[in-house]
């Protein structure tokens, strides 16, 4: 469950230049891999100012769950694949989550008559 003492780790990306489309289309399964490590939820996002500049987040119950989500075959093999399309060094920070709130709006389907 996401709340209060949440674990999200935030990793930015730098793609190279003119390889911002090709690393988005690569690395979105990556991403998403880390619900198979763990991962409660996961979003990979693309700046819209400058296109280059991508973020990924992914929230995990322990660092231990990221590191075998990272350093797990899978994930070296998506790393090699998009080689060249990206800048290193890559620093995954971990945040707590002080605060948390979703606004959600519910909708009702009206009966049929």
């Amino acid at each position: 469950m996401i709340g209060a003492g949440t674990n999200f780790v935030i990793i930015n990306w730098v793609a190279n230049p003119f390889r911002g489309d090709k690393f988005a289309a690569a690395w979105a399964p990556a991403a998403e891999a880390a619900t198979k490590f763990g991962a409660h939820a996961w979003a990979f996002t693309r700046s819209k100012d400058d296109p280059l500049h991508f973020m990924q987040i992914a929230v995990f119950d322990s660092k231990i769950d990221f590191e075998r989500y990272w350093y797990s075959e899978e994930m070296a093999e998506a790393r090699i694949r998009c080689a060249g399309w990206y800048q290193v060094p890559l620093l995954p920070i971990w945040y707590a989550t002080v605060g948390l709130g979703v606004v959600s709006e519910t909708i009702v389907e009206p009966e049929p008559a």
